[in-house]
């Protein structure tokens, strides 16, 4: 029974996996799909009916590699990338003094992370080795419940900074902004005029609102999000 659960565990990995390849979230792809909300965030099984659900979206998944995580992710390998996912690992964290991979931010220093001066602490922080997310600038700790079932409270996100005096936002996209309350992750949509945006939950017991342009410090797009367990 162990081993059935832990197979099914695997399938969710690399649909996420997938996902994260193709710059989808887990949002976007239940809207498209019809899969059961919030099931790839849950630790139990997932239905014959949701991985029906999830081939019929993503027709190029190589069946095999979604089974048993062997081979190459897709029928035919994109030739932007050079090896095969079965030798590239999720996720791993660096060990200690290793430089090598994306630096988890504590929240207490987000201001430095947007503005590119985290240099002198990047030393001091956790190191994550993530494959899908290469060009993501950071990592920070999602706290709450307001993204929930997308983002869940202690998942990480990767973040690319976006450059304040050219932001170019993709609507429906989620964004984490430097406030002058403090970092918020959102998904962006157009405001009443050209200085707002409209700040959008995933988890509906928490109502959009518009934020002033000039409120915020800095701003990062979301590239992927890793769940530790």
């Amino acid at each position: 029974m162990k081993e059935k659960q832990q197979e099914k565990s695997l399938i969710k990995q690399n649909i996420l996996l997938y996902l994260a390849y193709k710059g989808v979230t887990p949002y976007e792809f239940y809207k498209i799909s019809g899969v059961t909300r919030g099931i790839l965030q849950q630790n139990n099984g997932i239905s014959e009916d949701n991985i029906a659900r999830f081939l019929a979206y993503a027709p190029d998944i190589n069946t095999e590699w979604l089974l048993t995580g062997n081979g190459n992710m897709t029928k035919v390998q994109e030739k932007t990338t050079p090896q095969s996912y079965e030798a590239l690992p999720i996720a791993h964290q660096t060990s200690e003094n290793n430089q090598e991979g994306i630096p988890l931010i504590p929240l207490s220093a987000m201001a430095g992370a947007f503005t590119e001066e985290t240099a002198v602490m990047e030393f001091e922080c956790e190191r994550y080795v993530i494959p899908a997310f290469k060009g993501a600038d950071f990592l920070i700790q999602v706290k709450g419940d307001s993204m929930q079932p997308t983002y869940y409270s202690g998942d990480l996100v990767a973040c690319q900074r976006v450059p304040l005096n050219d932001i170019f936002f993709q609507w429906n996209k989620a964004y984490v902004l430097d406030t002058k309350q403090g970092p918020l992750i959102k998904r962006i949509m157009p405001g009443s005029d050209e200085n707002h945006i409209r700040i959008v939950s995933d988890n509906t017991n928490y109502p959009p609102f518009e934020l002033s342009k000039d409120q915020f410090n800095g701003v990062a797009l979301v590239r992927g999000i890793v769940r530790l367990e």
